[in-house]
């Protein structure tokens, strides 16, 4: 049996081989009926669920069930160390893990590991995790949404070494763990702060002073499109509508899934354009640094700032507000979109079933208010200063996790 390229240098020796069901017993849960309030009141019971599986230490369920539920129907408890695998649910799904730190129950989409002395629970538990593309093979459906088996988890390879080098290995894993979960707080702390403070300056609850320490005066009730120069005609068009294809270039399309809350995810699936649609699409100028971009539908209300003055086409869905910039500052539009009193007020506007969406008719309806150019910068240099933090700990989570999937890589066979 094969070694791993990177190993604690006290351990030595080929990993062993063997399969889930050779070494563990495993077993399913089941769902009390919905329709029996009894199972779900005075519940005290955690309940495992799909839902509450994130690949790491399950603490906390979503649902709990009652000592009734546990009694009449075939719910039984599993014990602390139990790890979890998802069955159903597609590729998305299938493969996903949980290790419980306290005794539960489980419902039937999930397999569970008992513990067993041979293995370390975490050690299995971040296995699994690496090895999660395998379960692919072992669907046990060609439907559209495939899922395993008890039988696949029992036939699924395990490579492990002694007791002790999994321990080592299940404890060093354990520690990169808790920084990743540690800067992942202080990102939502940070976002929850952030939060904290759109609101208290939108609702004016805080205010800035001007630089020589006099006060700024009232805010300006104003019509939100009345900030634009021009709207519409810079709404995002499919190439096919100005009688055209896509071509050969380099030039950037931003569509809605790229145009997150807050940023552009220039990973997200996107075309890029010719040169020659882009002069049909872009008749009106370009787009430049700073302007606002919003999704009109599917998904609403997602707000980024053009970052540079290099060419993008906007598909569908997609607007650009182009502001009159004797009024109004980009970065705090940008910013007064983002907040929940914005957002709230174009979920009320929006229109459609399926898919929500908001019209040009129904944005004359929003009115803001605006303080002095001034204070709109003070406002936005400081959320802007804030958000640069959250990026800051966004991308060492990145980097957190890009050298854990690396070690994985190395520490595995």
């Amino acid at each position: 049996m094969a070694m791993p390229k990177l190993r604690f240098k006290e351990f030595n020796g080929d990993w062993s081989k063997s399969k889930i069901g050779e070494i563990f017993d495993v077993t399913s849960g089941a769902t009390p009926l919905r329709s029996d309030a009894r199972f779900f009141e005075n519940a005290t019971i955690p309940w495992v669920k799909t839902t509450d599986l994130n690949n790491s230490l399950i603490i906390l369920t979503e649902e709990k069930i009652s000592e009734i539920a546990l009694k009449e129907t075939s719910v039984k408890i599993l014990p602390k160390d139990t790890v979890f695998v998802a069955m159903y649910g597609g590729f998305n799904q299938i493969g996903r893990t949980g290790l419980l730190l306290n005794e539960s129950a489980c419902n039937q989409a999930l397999s569970a590991i008992y513990p067993n002395e041979k293995i370390n629970s975490f050690f299995l538990l971040t296995y699994l995790n690496h090895k999660v593309e395998d379960w692919k093979s072992f669907a046990a459906s060609s439907r559209k949404d495939p899922n395993i088996t008890k039988s696949d988890v029992l036939a699924f390879p395990l490579i492990y070494p002694s007791k002790e080098e999994q321990t080592k290995i299940a404890s060093f894993l354990s520690a990169v763990d808790k920084k990743i979960s540690q800067l992942t707080q202080k990102h939502e702390l940070l976002s929850q702060y952030k939060q904290g403070m759109m609101q208290k300056l939108f609702s004016q609850q805080i205010r800035f002073k001007a630089d020589d320490g006099s006060e700024f005066g009232t805010w300006e009730n104003i019509s939100f499109l009345s900030l634009m120069n021009e709207l519409w005609d810079y709404r995002g068009r499919t190439p096919k509508k100005l009688g055209m294809d896509w071509g050969n270039g380099e030039i950037q399309s931003l569509s809605a899934l790229n145009i997150k809350k807050g940023f552009i995810d220039f990973e997200a699936d996107c075309h890029l354009g010719s040169e020659e649609l882009y002069k049909v699409w872009m008749n009106k100028g370009d787009l430049v640094k700073d302007d606002i971009i919003f999704t009109m539908e599917a998904p609403l209300g997602n707000v980024a700032l053009i970052p540079d003055n290099r060419k993008y086409i906007l598909s569908q869905r997609v607007v650009c507000f182009k502001t009159n910039q004797k009024l109004v500052f980009n970065p705090f539009l940008f910013q007064l979109i983002l907040s929940d009193q914005f957002q709230n007020r174009i979920d009320e506007l929006a229109t459609g079933t399926t898919a929500k969406g908001i019209n040009q008719k129904s944005m004359q309806k929003i009115e803001v208010q605006l303080p002095s150019l001034e204070e709109q910068t003070k406002i936005a240099n400081f959320l802007s200063a804030i958000d640069q933090k959250i990026e800051v700990v966004a991308q060492q989570i990145e980097q957190a996790k890009t050298w854990k999937k690396g070690l994985l890589q190395q520490m595995f066979v």
